[in-house]
């Protein structure tokens, strides 16, 4: 009964985060002008950018906070942690959907995050990546046994590394090629890279929580 009771204020803490989240989008759209992302998203630094990165840095580490409050052993704190940051990603875009009617489809570009580099994706890969999320961080959470080798911990950051290059693609290619990063917009997202990695999280993890449990 704990655990479901801990889910809850998880979820409730997390939608009202994602609320918090999604309004200082709002705020930063307004205050930039920004109408369409690909063309208006400045990425050049100003006054307010170390703000912004310290806002998300900031953010990573609440939700972290959160499942180290809400879980009495290492598994469970991880696996609230990942749940807490799970569904506020999720409800990110639900509520910046109903502020402002935006994304209008799941395969719009999102400027997903700052840190190291510029994040760009469509909108559907941080949502599948979260489902993902929410169904590993559950069975932390009650607490399914589990084997984890050094394979497939090596599989399981591979994937993660793969899928941080399909988002950070388009801004290492201009550095790279000496260009200004406020030049940085995505082009084409390599969705075969990304399916990749994300069905290798999928088998690794049921591998992990499944094939392993009784051997």
């Amino acid at each position: 009964m704990s655990k479901n009771k801990n889910l809850i204020w998880i979820i409730l803490f997390s939608i009202a985060m994602a609320y918090l989240e999604s309004a200082v989008v709002v705020y930063l759209r307004a205050m930039y002008g920004i109408k369409d992302l690909l063309r208006d998203t400045p990425l050049l630094a100003d006054p307010y950018t170390i703000i912004e990165i310290g806002r998300e840095a900031a953010t990573l580490v609440m939700l972290f906070l959160i499942g180290l409050i809400a879980g009495n052993t290492w598994q469970k704190r991880i696996g609230y942690s990942i749940f807490a940051f799970a569904i506020w990603d999720i409800f990110y875009y639900v509520w910046l959907f109903l502020f402002i009617h935006w994304p209008k489809s799941l395969f719009e570009w999102d400027i997903l995050f700052l840190i190291p580099l510029p994040w760009w994706g469509p909108v559907i890969t941080p949502v599948l990546i979260s489902l993902l999320l929410i169904t590993v961080a559950y069975l932390l959470i009650i607490e399914v046994k589990f084997k984890i080798t050094s394979f497939n911990w090596i599989i399981f950051c591979l994937s993660i590394f793969i899928i941080l290059y399909t988002f950070m693609e388009d801004s290492i290619k201009i550095i790279l090629g000496g260009s200004n990063l406020n030049e940085a917009r995505p082009t084409d997202f390599n969705w075969i890279l990304f399916l990749i990695a994300y069905i290798s999280m999928i088998i690794t993890s049921i591998k992990v929580f499944y094939t392993n449990r009784n051997s």
